[in-house]
């Protein structure tokens, strides 16, 4: 059981060292001088599409499209925890299906919040 914990934390200690590699390799490439440092106004600026804007250049999105959005990825990680239930009901038996009915609930709860809220509605 010890050896199960011991494989957690090799894996966690070599996924930090990785991360730590990613961020100090440009450092230390660029102290060698592979990688060149040479700033100036035209690099630090903003760019967009490479062309100047015509009109505002203030323009305010819908947050409704961020709305849609974040709905989606809520379902999609609801499917992704009611996948291991579907796949394992046998074996889980009824406190699986109890659990996976509490988490439809709770999301059903917050759909029907929303619903009574108006936010669903597209204006």
């Amino acid at each position: 059981m010890l050896t199960d914990y011991g494989y957690v934390a090799l894996f966690g200690v070599v996924a930090l060292l990785l991360a730590l590699s990613m961020v100090l390799i440009p450092f230390a490439l660029r102290f060698i001088g592979v990688v060149p440092h040479n700033p100036n106004s035209v690099k630090t600026s903003t760019f967009e599409c490479g062309m100047e804007t015509i009109g505002k250049t203030w323009v305010q999105f819908n947050f409704r499209y961020y709305f849609y959005a974040l709905l989606f990825v809520a379902m999609d990680v609801l499917i992704i925890f009611l996948y291991p239930f579907a796949v394992g009901l046998r074996k889980l038996g009824s406190f699986g299906l109890t659990a996976a009915i509490i988490l439809i609930f709770i999301v059903l709860v917050g759909y029907v919040y929303a619903w009574k809220k108006r936010t669903l509605e597209w204006k």
